[in-house]
């Protein structure tokens, strides 16, 4: 059953709203996801709404009906609104066609095997970085995203928004640096750090033998010393003007694509 709201102090839309902040994707279970590519890809990958909320004027596009009756079949709740009130519950300006909750998937470390390619990321605190670096992982056929210590939540909805999508097609594990160096040494990985230092290569000149695990650090600070002498090389990229770094999200992709031609050549 669809349920019409007009009010802007629906108990559900409040609850999905609450949803933009990290202490209440917890206490809910639940994280936000918004437009309807995304949605869509999100079911294509096996992912069904709990809540799903579709402007009014909508309700007749294939797509928005395809995810209609998918949320209805598994027991969610469906909701048509106006487009002032569902851009309330994501935030942004111009309204969107959907907006969905679904649960996380807990994935531990543990559960992972290493592709020939995985992208790990040091205290990564942008969730736009992190989307964009879930999106390059994606793209380059990484086997997952790796987010080491503080990093951003993965499931906030400005980091699902900047995936586009591969939030919902790329495994991403939160876990400390003990648990990552436990697990490159158990499955017997190459570790690649990206980093501002004398020791550090060309990253064109560089092995990228499989399994390889590519390392990324943190947006203001780069790499500790204590990871990078944990690392099998040290790469960098040229820099040829006067910025002395690229972005890291940019740096990431740089790095997946080296590694993905590398390995295709090798």
């Amino acid at each position: 059953m669809i349920t019409t709201v007009t009010s802007a102090s629906n108990a559900t839309l409040k609850r999905l709203r609450s949803l933009r902040e990290k202490k209440y994707r917890r206490v809910e279970g639940l994280f936000l996801a918004e437009g309807l590519r995304i949605c869509t890809e999100a079911l294509d990958a096996g992912w069904t709404p709990k809540v799903l909320v579709f402007a009014e004027g909508k309700g007749d596009h294939p797509l928005v009906r395809r995810l209609v009756q998918a949320t209805l079949s598994s027991g969610g709740q469906v909701i048509e609104t106006t487009p002032d009130l569902l851009s309330g519950v994501t935030g942004k300006d111009n309204p969107q066609a959907v907006a969905a909750a679904y649960e996380p998937r807990t994935l531990a470390l543990a559960d992972l095997v290493p592709g020939p390619r995985t992208l790990v990321a040091e205290r990564l605190r942008d969730p736009g970085n992190l989307g964009t670096l879930l999106r390059a992982c994606d793209a380059t056929g990484a086997g997952a995203l790796i987010l080491l210590d503080d990093s951003a939540d993965p499931t906030s909805v400005e980091a699902v928004r900047a995936s586009m999508g591969a939030f919902f097609t790329v495994p991403c594990v939160t876990a400390s640096t003990a648990e990552l160096l436990a697990w490159k040494a158990k499955h017997g990985a190459v570790l690649t750090g990206a980093a501002l230092d004398p020791r550090a290569m060309d990253y064109r000149a560089a092995s990228y033998a499989p399994p390889a695990l590519l390392l990324v650090g943190n947006e203001a600070q780069g790499l500790p010393e204590a990871l990078m002498a944990e690392c099998d090389q040290l790469v960098i990229m040229p820099m040829r003007g006067k910025a002395d770094s690229l972005n890291v999200a940019m740096a990431g992709t740089l790095l997946l694509y080296e590694a993905l031609y590398a390995q295709e050549a090798g």
